[in-house]
């Protein structure tokens, strides 16, 4: 997951997304680099327009676990979850956007 932390940072800098520069970045975090790792997170990228996976993925609805009425763990109301967790994504966005 520290890999795409480190593209994530990447991109946000306006930085190019490549085996140098996310070896930078994973080196500069104090954690020791896999270089099949940085090979296959940087082919995975090469087609992935990052700005518009990120807006996608922050305006996605989050759908509540175990919705179906009142009740649940610690009963509280389906209603009130969905809320929480609507809350906790809006949170998310606010990372990357």
């Amino acid at each position: 997951m520290e890999y795409v932390y480190a593209a994530l940072l990447l991109h946000k800098s306006g930085k190019e997304i490549n085996e140098e520069n996310l070896k930078k970045v994973i080196e500069a975090a104090g954690i020791t680099v896999d270089e099949s790792k940085i090979k296959s997170l940087v082919a995975s990228l090469k087609d992935v327009d990052i700005e518009k996976t990120l807006k996608e993925a922050a305006s996605m609805p989050v759908a509540a676990p175990g919705a179906g009425g009142a009740g649940g763990e610690g009963g509280e109301p389906a209603a009130e979850k969905k809320e929480k967790h609507e809350e906790a994504a809006e949170g998310l966005a606010a990372l990357f956007g």
